[in-house]
């Protein structure tokens, strides 16, 4: 596929992948969601590709859906119901299932599917130009985007209530009090913060590491209990524990050094991973 929609540009371990129809604010169309879902694919299965940076060009993130198509927007009537699967999730749940850490790199007002695109990424940077809001309501609209799984679990549920509810607009300060990001950044600041960021995990961290550790904080989320981490904590620590990585990361430490890590993710994840069951919707 090619990009049209979005830019697609790796510099070393870096991806940065950033939302390009800045005379829409960004907006989001099928098309850019179809593009989205491609470059998470291709950036996965790339072990060039150690952190993904997801930005938005020109004065905007993402303004939500474009809803250039006025009230017949989101009118899927044509569609069996059975078939129809919301365009949102599709990236939030590919993005819950990446190998890579992603960071978002709010530059601008983030509307709809521009904040809840954002909530499964892992670290989440604003500008202090950044605007949010969870503006459904005003739509008319339910949350989307698996939204309602994720927004509680990251800024805790009466914050999420409130901002849902109201559907009003907030500006960064709020959004980094209520925990929706972790620091508001000058506006010439904010990717280079992201990439100081994305080269401290390149630098020091094994690939195999951060992608099974981040599955760990994110699938341990829904856990009944914490005797099911402890499962997967014992088989990880059971295959990492003999790796090269393992071994590679202890020489380091001792000889004062960067670690030099060997394994890659296309080839040497452990042999338990992915544990979680495969979740299907309409056999999909």
């Amino acid at each position: 596929m090619d990009f049209t929609r979005i830019k697609y540009e790796r510099a070393g371990g870096i991806l940065t992948i950033t939302l390009n129809r800045p005379e829409k604010l960004n907006a989001m169309t099928h098309a850019t969601i179809l593009e989205m879902v491609e470059a998470l694919d291709r950036a996965d299965e790339d072990d060039e590709v150690r952190v993904i940076i997801v930005t938005g060009a020109g004065r905007g993130f993402c303004a939500g859906a474009d809803l250039s198509g006025g009230g017949k927007t989101f009118d899927y009537s044509g569609i069996p119901i059975e078939e129809h699967r919301d365009g949102g999730g599709l990236v939030t749940l590919r993005i819950y299932d990446m190998k890579k850490p992603l960071i978002a790199a709010v530059n601008g007002p983030a509307m709809g599917f521009g904040v809840t695109m954002m909530l499964a990424m892992d670290i989440r940077l604003a500008s202090e130009n950044a605007r949010f809001g969870l503006v459904f309501g005003r739509r008319g609209l339910n949350m989307e985007a698996c939204s309602s799984w994720f927004l509680p679990r990251v800024v805790g549920f009466s914050k999420a209530a409130e901002w849902v509810l109201t559907g009003r607009l907030f500006d960064a300060r709020e959004a980094l009090a209520g925990g929706l990001v972790s620091e508001v950044l000058a506006p010439d600041d904010l990717l280079s913060r992201a990439h100081q960021l994305a080269q401290e995990i390149i630098e020091n961290t094994s690939a195999i590491a951060t992608a099974l550790n981040r599955q760990l904080l994110w699938k341990m989320l829904g856990a009944d209990h914490p005797i099911e981490a402890h499962k997967i904590d014992s088989q990880g620590m059971y295959h990492l524990g003999r790796s090269p990585d393992a071994r590679e990361g202890i020489a380091a430490w001792a000889d004062k050094r960067k670690p030099t890590f060997p394994m890659k993710p296309s080839t040497d994840m452990p042999p338990f991973y992915p544990w979680w069951r495969p979740r299907t919707f309409n056999g999909r």
